[in-house]
């Protein structure tokens, strides 16, 4: 949906959610870190779709229409276009949910994803997530995932009051990356917004796509402090049978 022309139609959790969102995206006081997806809001190219508790599976299938919906029409939004995903996330959710236990909800909502997926794998694109040039890919285009949770803490870029997915294509980043200098300017100033924003230091898995050193499943989902997981589990493809009906 597009944000300002439907907010009438939505429920008490859903208007929040938005509302939320807003004030995190137009804090001039306190920026938020990532300046194109501050762009994408501002030039309302952001597109946004709430679904339900994502231990689910029903919920799964909502994630699945919508992201196969914004791939046919993404390129339409404009070149800093975002969906972005807020899943109903119920108390007993927020109050017992670690980091580590929403990283799990996250990794199994992509495999899931990809159990729906009814597009061919693009051939450019490898299968096995620990080859450097391996990403997320749904419905035949290639996707950058981001999640926030309500448990990070100390990462607060990567704080939001429900679960949230910023779900970017890779034809977006492209582009950004054209500008040039400019585009070299903004992640400089990318990573001195972070250093103000989090109180955890700059994750060392972020790098930059293609290199040797990076693997950008690691950036999907980033924890609270430097850890991460030594595999990526999204090879296992098990999460879709784990999910609650």
């Amino acid at each position: 949906m597009d944000a300002p022309s439907n907010r009438e139609q939505l429920n008490v959790w859903e208007r929040a959610a938005l509302e939320n969102f807003s004030v995190k995206m137009s804090d001039k006081n306190r920026p938020f870190p990532c300046i194109p997806a501050t762009i994408g809001f501002s030039k309302n190219q952001l597109r946004y779709g709430f679904i339900g508790d994502p231990r689910k599976t029903d919920t799964l299938h909502e994630l699945a229409e919508l992201l196969s919906g914004f791939t046919r029409e993404s390129r339409n939004f404009g070149p800093y276009t975002s969906l972005i995903i807020f899943n109903q996330t119920p108390e007993d959710l927020r109050d017992a949910y670690t980091v580590e236990d929403y990283e799990q909800l996250f990794w199994n909502q992509l495999s899931g994803l990809s159990s729906l997926d009814v597009s061919d794998w693009p051939a450019d694109i490898p299968m096995d997530p620990h080859n450097p040039i391996w990403e997320f890919c749904f419905y035949g285009e290639k996707y950058f995932m981001y999640c926030a949770t309500p448990a990070h803490i100390n990462r607060q870029s990567r704080h939001f009051d429900v679960l949230m997915l910023a779900i970017t294509p890779r034809w977006v980043l492209q582009e950004f990356s054209k500008k040039g200098g400019v585009a070299k300017n903004f992640k400089a100033n990318i990573r001195k917004r972070l250093a103000n924003y989090d109180s955890a230091p700059i994750h060392p898995e972020l790098n930059s796509y293609g290199g040797e050193d990076n693997f950008e499943w690691r950036q999907y989902f980033m924890r609270d402090d430097d850890t991460s997981l030594s595999k990526c589990p999204y090879h296992r493809m098990l999460s879709f049978l784990k999910l609650d009906k």
